[in-house]
């Protein structure tokens, strides 16, 4: 009887799974039809729902037009080179920082840990104006260093990493440093290999944050050559009308690439938020 039970029980965990699976899918399938549609149509089929409402008939590819003739081309790939970039430097400083903070033993580490928590705690839109204000004084905006900067100090992942790193045993970090390795080869030899997932992790998390930025890139740098795929996609809502079918068509496309990266790494980045501890 048991094993009846634990079927049922596993076939309505599954449909369980399904619905809120597809209740969550059903914005993003909505916007990729409604790309399809002609601009008239668009809400034309949302009240009553019919099977039209999910079937983009007649479809058109103007939408497909629209977008490729705007800014939304250059957008997006200033928002992948910006991404790459900000990831690259944003981990070359999170992993040593997380490894002083978890591996190093000296005076005012926990009020530095201190820091680096109330960094993440504070809403980065706050500050952005007297931020941006202080960027351009140092010459800084309408770039994309300018744009990149604020980004790599990400006090989330340094946050996520010295977690991992203190749950690597502290017998290993000894053994290493008698055998006479130094601080950077115990770094690099022993923590970074160990800490893939979670390194891997944490750059997720800088990109996602990057990726979807939009007040900062929108101050520092309002030149149309340093446009990203957030303000491109804005910028198809005028004064008196909204190109709702390129909003969609360009969301759908800026969506879909995090999507494969998280798709792509899903079973590491799992792993790492797994085996991130909560030592303090």
């Amino acid at each position: 009887m048991r094993p009846v039970k634990s079927k049922l029980s596993l076939v309505a965990l599954s449909i369980v799974a399904i619905v809120v699976s597809f209740l969550a899918m059903a914005p993003l399938l909505w916007a990729i039809v409604s790309a399809f549609r002609p601009a008239g149509d668009i809400f034309r089929y949302m009240n009553p729902l019919t099977w039209l409402t999910v079937l983009p008939i007649p479809a058109t590819l103007d939408n497909f037009v629209v977008v490729w003739e705007s800014s939304f081309p250059l957008a997006l790939a200033n928002s992948v080179l910006v991404t790459t970039v900000t990831v690259a430097l944003g981990l070359a400083i999170s992993v040593p920082a997380a490894f002083a903070l978890s591996a190093l033993n000296f005076r005012g580490r926990g009020l530095l840990f201190a820091i680096v928590l109330v960094s993440f705690l504070i809403p980065f839109d706050s500050i952005a104006i007297p931020l941006s204000t202080m960027f351009r004084t140092l010459k800084l905006s309408d770039s994309y260093l300018g744009i990149i900067l604020p980004a790599i100090g990400n006090g989330l992942a340094i946050f996520q990493l010295r977690q991992f790193f203190l749950n690597i045993p502290v017998e290993l970090k000894e053994a290493a440093r008698l055998d006479g390795l130094g601080w950077f080869g115990l770094m690099s030899r022993i923590y970074i290999p160990l800490a893939k997932p979670a390194i891997l992790g944490a750059g997720l998390l800088i990109f996602i944050f990057q990726w979807q930025s939009y007040l900062w890139p929108l101050l520092i740098a309002p030149d149309p050559q340093f446009i990203l795929a957030p303000i491109a996609i804005a910028n198809y809502a005028e004064q008196y009308n909204v190109a709702y079918g390129a909003v969609f068509l360009a969301g759908v496309v800026t969506a879909i690439v995090p999507l494969l990266v998280l798709l792509a790494t899903q079973r590491l980045f799992v792993q790492s938020i797994a085996t991130t501890g909560s030592k303090g």
